[in-house]
């Protein structure tokens, strides 16, 4: 079981309606991200200008090494292969937002602990999706188990072909979050 995420870059507008619904739901500090849209772009030359949007939260890596790095195994990976902080065990470190390929991160001042996406498990639990999925505007978001064919992911992906499936740089950590992304809409390029 692999749960992930996958974001439709042809969707996404950039609203940052998922960073909103992200911030309400876990009561991320103002300051804070753990889940960030960037916009990329635009670039080319008039006429042939690209730009899209890019949302990008922890990617949920199959080895992370944020968890390999952490001293007190406060970063670990839960049964659903979903990677969380346990607060009660960080020491605030930052060994963990070091190691974060892709500044999935953040330090929590006030409560002296690093906080990240969470996949919203308090929602899993109950058998709801993740706020950012059940809150964006374009049905740009998929969550699901990556190991299931008829999983929301796994229907998103297939129905995209693999040419459109992409994913962030792996550096030996393996990120499973994957994006959709045609090339009518832009020319993936690692950010």
């Amino acid at each position: 079981m692999q749960k992930t995420l996958v974001v439709d870059l042809d969707r996404c507008i950039g609203c940052k309606s998922c960073e909103v619904a992200c911030k309400q739901e876990n009561g991320v500090t103002l300051g804070s991200y753990w889940n960030k849209v960037k916009q990329i772009g635009p670039r080319g030359k008039y006429p042939d200008l690209q730009m899209h949007f890019l949302p990008v939260m922890c990617q949920q890596c199959s080895s992370p090494e944020c968890v390999k790095v952490c001293p007190t195994g406060a970063s670990y990976i839960n049964e659903e292969n979903i990677v969380l902080v346990d607060k009660e065990k960080c020491i605030g470190c930052r060994y963990c937002i070091m190691a974060c390929p892709y500044e999935a991160r953040t330090f929590n001042e006030e409560q002296k602990v690093v906080e990240k996406c969470t996949l919203c498990v308090h929602l899993l639990a109950i058998g709801e999706k993740p706020a950012c999925v059940k809150n964006c505007v374009g049905s740009a978001r998929f969550f699901g188990d990556l190991d299931d064919p008829d999983s929301d992911v796994t229907k998103a992906l297939k129905k995209a072909g693999s040419d459109s499936v992409h994913s962030m740089p792996d550096v030996g950590n393996h990120p499973t979050s994957r994006y959709i992304m045609h090339r009518k809409t832009a020319i993936w390029k690692e950010s």
